[in-house]
């Protein structure tokens, strides 16, 4: 809330210099804030009394949005990539898969392992099993195992994420 739109009778008032001014009726803070060319900002409304600010409110606003938008550049989107295998991958095409992990991983991206079970494969999920820890320890140097392999219908999945993230 800033200037008219405080409707409380008094208020505690900080100068633009953040000292402290005391607490004074809301028309007299208003009138030092015009004198001042500034505007008067409730910043602690839950205070007793409330406690108002005597500052440039358009350059608040403008200082606000710039620390918006730096915290959001700081953040690190993580996705989730996906390799697809059968149980009964061949050898150089399960490095294949291996090298791809290994890179998304690098990128910062935490890696979904799934194995397809296709008619009657469904019955050796051991050998699913088999692929999938095969593949975790190959990247163990650089992933953990987020979520161990288990059975989701006629996939078993494992989630491999990068290991600086865990710690």
């Amino acid at each position: 809330m800033i200037n008219e739109q405080i409707k409380d009778k008094e208020i505690r008032v900080i100068d633009s210099n953040g000292e402290q001014i005391g607490i004074m009726p809301i028309k007299k803070a208003l009138k030092l804030a015009q004198e001042k060319q500034l505007d008067l900002v409730k910043v602690a409304p839950q205070a007793k009394p409330p406690v108002c600010r005597i500052m440039d409110y358009g350059k608040y606003k403008y200082e606000q949005s710039k620390k918006e938008k730096e915290a959001r550049k700081k953040q690190k989107i993580i996705n989730i990539k996906e390799i697809r295998m059968s149980p009964k991958i061949e050898e150089h095409d399960f490095q294949v898969r291996v090298r791809n992990a290994q890179r998304f991983i690098n990128d910062g991206d935490k890696v979904k392992v799934t194995i397809r079970f296709r008619g009657r494969e469904i019955a050796h999920t051991d050998l699913g099993q088999e692929v999938l820890e095969k593949m975790a320890e190959e990247l163990r140097d650089i992933a953990i195992v987020e979520k161990k392999p288990k059975v989701e219908g006629k996939n078993m999945v494992m989630i491999l994420s990068p290991k600086q993230e865990q710690q």
